[in-house]
């Protein structure tokens, strides 16, 4: 194809030929670059091999992961799925023109525009709250740089739940490092989030050392969804009240457990993650695994019925076994509650392993479960059925996808 006919063609266009051929540095040209790097490459496109050495290169400066049970093809796999995120991202920035604003101390901001927009995702209201579209362009520790300057300049606000979006995009490319190359996170289902308007994520639960199935489900959406929306994970009192870790959980795009903050964010037309099983979820034994608990006394139903929100059940196989606990410990949770009184813990699992076992996972999106359409509130029965329906469906397809698995590795 000639200069002539690629000039025809859209920049998404441009990137996707550009990574069949894997084009180095795709990701930051612009469409001119884009169609000069094409006419002089002569390979015209790339095949198995090519995706088997990939999977040795270094992934903008994250080394290969060399680790006993995940093949070189996992490897080469996460690396195509790398490639592709950036390509699908990529086509949200145009990175022909640059945002204009300037702080009130003459500091430019220089960073490309959104697409059909005037201004960067940084300072184009409302967008950044919701939206996660990495403000050079693509991820990658290349761009810190530019981020940090933006950073330490303070050239933007957070919104009023402590979301930092450049804070949160440097833990987006570091955890993809967990979800492609050492969870190898596989997803079903991803059209039944919805890409416009408030909606309840509802998970079954599980880690017994860390929040990895919350960071999970929050990759899910924003590397596999047509739009990457953030999910507003709540959480347990203890993540906001350990000293760093707190500031951290906020500025990641978490919010605290309270039904304000819930009902806060489905009025702002967030997306919102939730695990009902709570604390009794995430410190299961290992004979309990995927077995889904109570959910609650149905308050994430009743938040999603005030708001008029879908429900999306969501089952995650893998979660369970990151940390698989040998035991439970009731003198433990009474030593955390000694040093964290308002922590509600009656049990602490305790694990062998204090590195997390590189489990394959799977995240499978349920059709969503629509709110009350007769516009009246329903009353504690309906909740506790709704939440008992909702619990049964995340067991049958957790059931299916155990049932379906050949290996947890």
């Amino acid at each position: 194809m000639n200069h002539e006919a690629m000039s025809g063609l859209t920049k998404a266009e441009l990137l996707t030929m550009a990574r069949q051929r894997n084009i180095a540095g795709r990701s930051s040209m612009n469409k001119a670059q884009l169609i000069d790097a094409l006419a002089t490459d002569s390979s015209g496109g790339d095949n198995d091999s090519d995706d088997a050495a990939s999977a040795t290169e270094v992934v903008d400066g994250l080394p290969p992961i060399n680790i006993p049970g995940i093949s070189p093809t996992d490897r080469a796999r996460a690396r195509i799925r790398r490639d592709e995120l950036t390509d699908r991202l990529a086509a949200l920035i145009d990175g022909d023109r640059h945002c204009p604003w300037t702080s009130i101390e003459g500091h430019p901001c220089g960073l490309p525009v959104l697409v059909g927009s005037d201004r960067c995702g940084l300072h184009t209201p409302g967008v950044i709250e919701d939206m996660a579209i990495p403000l050079a362009g693509h991820l990658g520790f290349s761009t810190w740089p530019t981020l940090w300057r933006h950073l330490s300049l303070a050239t933007y606000d957070i919104d009023s739940f402590g979301l930092d979006p450049v804070v949160a995009e440097m833990a987006w490319h570091i955890l993809n490092g967990l979800y492609y190359d050492y969870f190898r996170v596989e997803v079903e289902g991803i059209e039944h989030v919805p890409m416009s308007g408030g909606a309840v994520l509802a998970a079954n639960h599980g880690g017994a050392a860390l929040p990895y199935d919350a960071a999970m489900l929050g990759l899910a959406v924003l590397n596999e969804a047509p739009s990457p929306r953030r999910v507003r994970v709540i959480g347990t009192e203890i993540f906001n009240m350990l000293p760093t870790v707190s500031h951290l959980y906020r500025k990641v795009g978490a919010a605290y457990a309270t039904r304000d903050d819930a009902r806060e964010l489905l009025r702002r037309n967030h997306l919102l993650g939730v695990f009902p099983e709570g604390e009794r979820g995430f410190m299961k034994p290992v004979w309990e695994a995927y077995r889904v608990g109570r959910l609650g006394r149905g308050g994430f139903a009743e938040i999603a019925a005030e708001a008029s929100v879908p429900i999306v059940p969501v089952a995650i196989v893998g979660s369970e076994e990151v940390h698989p606990a040998v035991m439970v410990s009731k003198r433990l949770a009474r030593l955390v509650r000694l040093f964290f009184p308002d922590q509600r813990v009656d049990e602490i699992a305790v694990a062998l392993n204090p590195i997390p076992l590189p489990i394959r996972w799977k995240i499978r999106f349920l059709p969503p479960v629509a709110p009350s359409s007769d516009g009246r509130p329903p009353d504690a029965l309906e909740l506790l059925e709704r939440s008992e329906d909702i619990r049964q469906s995340i067991q049958h397809a957790l059931d299916d996808m155990l049932a379906t698995r050949k290996t947890a590795f």
